[in-house]
């Protein structure tokens, strides 16, 4: 039994955009949660032109972030779209923005107008920085998030400038935070009946990911963690971190990982390497003595390492029972084919953008990982969602399409 069905008759309102949102609400949808999107009919979410290739389609940026959901085009400017909203909210069990701060209210969505439509809705939202901040009412994407929340001043190489991790952690780690709060919160009202005001920030999420380096900072007096390349925050137990492999490219590394609590791990990595005579070395034989000697550690292993591929470095270190992963880049992933024949990364077919391939949840659920379906076309399910929820009929739907207050796929995708 795969993972579809577990949110069944969940009926999420989603009215989030580019990623932080979305990423959050598509983990609804994958599990089998009714993940409606309501979409301004102009433009829709601004993640679809993000990016975008194709003039005529969807960005693949969006495609990546809105699987499995339905797409709604209603006009929120007219007074009868703004109903349509309220009327669904009515129905729906989550609630779900991250607009600019202040817009919801603005638009006439609040909290407190939305509880008293429905006072047993889980109302979800997500914004840059924290009711309370002083950053409060500042705008945010991933990688403010990522600064202003720490993650930044640790990573990158030591004295060099801080980066911004590959990872959009502001973001996507932002939205499986707020789900697993959403499940919460839905289990507590099966329970009670009481709804939920769950509000998130991205900074405030960035935190709860670099709790480790808060710890080093404890360790050591109050001194901010550094940044320590791709080596662990505090220094590890060398040898910790990238070491160069034959090929020369750009990706061309393998990670070792000994571990401090595990000390036969150098001593399986001397006989890996055929270096048995430094075995009960004085210089390099405790943890202590190797971070004195770091450089000359890294060195003994670099010229080991420096000789082999990264996948045979990998394998033999690995094959010792050692920590070992190599680096590997995008290209090399997509061309593994144990993740398509896993459907851990499933092919879509899309009515415009054609064939692609995305990573979807990762969690098997009785050996199968969810299904993953493409993105809607911008208002591709606006009549039926009404009929849906609303029970709306024909005819007024048809007198809404005519005033431009909803907007069907097919209007839409003529326009391209």
């Amino acid at each position: 039994m795969s993972g579809e069905n577990c949110l069944n008759g969940l009926k999420v309102l989603d009215l989030t955009q580019f990623e932080a949102g979305p990423s959050c609400t598509e983990a609804l949808a994958w599990l089998g949660a009714d993940v409606v999107k309501v979409e301004n009919p102009g433009a829709g979410d601004p993640g679809r032109s993000s990016g975008r290739t194709n003039p005529n389609a969807d960005a693949l940026y969006f495609l990546q972030y809105n699987s499995n959901k339905r797409s709604v085009a209603i006009n929120l400017k007219d007074p009868r779209g703004l109903q349509i909203v309220k009327d669904m909210a009515k129905n729906a069990d989550v609630m779900i923005e991250n607009f600019a701060p202040g817009a919801i209210e603005r638009l006439g969505l609040s909290y407190d107008v939305v509880k008293a439509i429905n006072p047993g809705i889980i109302f979800c939202q997500i914004k840059g920085f924290g009711t309370g901040s002083p950053y409060e009412k500042g705008l945010a994407f991933d990688m403010i998030a990522q600064a202003c929340g720490g993650l930044m001043s640790i990573t990158g190489e030591e004295g060099g400038p801080p980066c911004k991790p590959g990872a959009t952690i502001g973001d996507t780690g932002t939205g499986m935070i707020m789900a697993i709060s959403i499940l919460g919160a839905y289990i507590r009202r099966q329970r009670t009946g009481q709804g939920e005001h769950l509000q998130l920030a991205m900074q405030d999420s960035i935190l709860h990911y670099i709790r480790n380096a808060f710890t080093f900072m404890e360790r050591t007096d109050g001194k901010p963690a550094p940044r320590a390349g791709s080596k662990t925050v505090g220094g590890g137990n060398p040898p910790i971190g990238v070491y160069p492999c034959k090929g020369g490219g750009p990706n061309d590394y393998v990670y070792i990982y000994t571990s401090a609590a595990n000390p036969e791990h150098w001593t399986r990595l001397l006989k890996v390497m055929g270096r048995e005579d430094l075995i009960g070395d004085k210089r390099y034989d405790t943890p202590a003595a190797r971070t004195e000697r770091r450089e000359e550690v890294d060195a003994i292993v670099a010229t080991w390492t420096i000789k082999h591929d990264k996948q045979s470095a990998m394998n033999l270190v690995s094959a010792a029972t050692i920590p070992s992963g190599a680096v590997l880049d995008t290209r090399e992933l997509a061309d593994d084919k144990s993740f398509q024949d896993r459907k851990i990364r499933q092919t879509m077919q899309h009515p415009v953008v054609g064939e692609y391939v995305m990573s979807g949840w990762p969690v098997r659920f009785g050996g199968e990982p969810p299904p993953v379906g493409p993105a809607p076309l911008l208002g591709q399910h606006s009549s039926d969602v009404l009929a849906d929820w609303l029970k709306m009929d024909r005819s007024a739907m048809d007198d809404l399409r005519g005033d431009n207050v909803i907007v069907d796929a097919a209007a839409e995708t003529s326009n391209c």
